[in-house]
């Protein structure tokens, strides 16, 4: 074979790759597919392939409930049923981080990346999530247990004045 006919059949080999490179379209959530997702007090918002999700927590609650409370807030969020939707849903989406926010401060944060939970370390987040709703006031326990899960599936931060010292 000759070099041009070599040349050429390389041009089309690498035009061949690029076609099928650039046919993949990204699949990401619009503005309107995020609108909602998690109620009406959280604001989403697509930042690079990271959802980003704003929450407004009471100060009120976190007056009476302390550190615990404030750490507790992201994992509400996080591990629920509608993250998990979200990042079947949307393949390209590569985490989701929840911030939460009392009086205009941050309180804390924390992401949860795309392949860090199974099916089973799923059903066992919500589970937690579930506990720490319906009885976490009652039994600070299950809030305790939702934060430890959460600090070891996630990178997460809290405000300085909600670290224990």
């Amino acid at each position: 074979m000759g070099d041009r006919a070599r040349r050429l059949g390389l041009l089309g080999f690498a035009a061949l790759l690029l076609t099928g490179c650039s046919s993949q379209a990204t699949r990401l959530p619009s503005a309107a597919e995020l609108q909602g997702l998690y109620g009406e007090g959280a604001e989403l918002r697509l930042n690079g392939n990271v959802v980003d999700v704003r929450v407004d927590q009471d100060p009120a609650q976190i007056r009476c409930g302390g550190s615990l409370w404030a750490r507790v807030g992201p994992y509400i969020f996080l591990f629920s049923p509608q993250t998990e939707e979200l990042l079947q849903r949307f393949p390209d989406v590569a985490a989701v981080r929840v911030r939460t926010y009392a009086g205009g401060r941050l309180v804390a944060s924390a992401m949860l990346l795309r392949d860090e939970l199974t099916s089973v370390t799923w059903r066992e987040a919500v589970r937690r999530v579930a506990k720490a709703r319906l009885e976490g006031t009652r039994n600070p326990a299950h809030l305790e247990n939702l934060v430890r899960y959460g600090e070891d599936h996630t990178r997460f931060e809290y405000a300085s004045r909600f670290t224990e010292k």
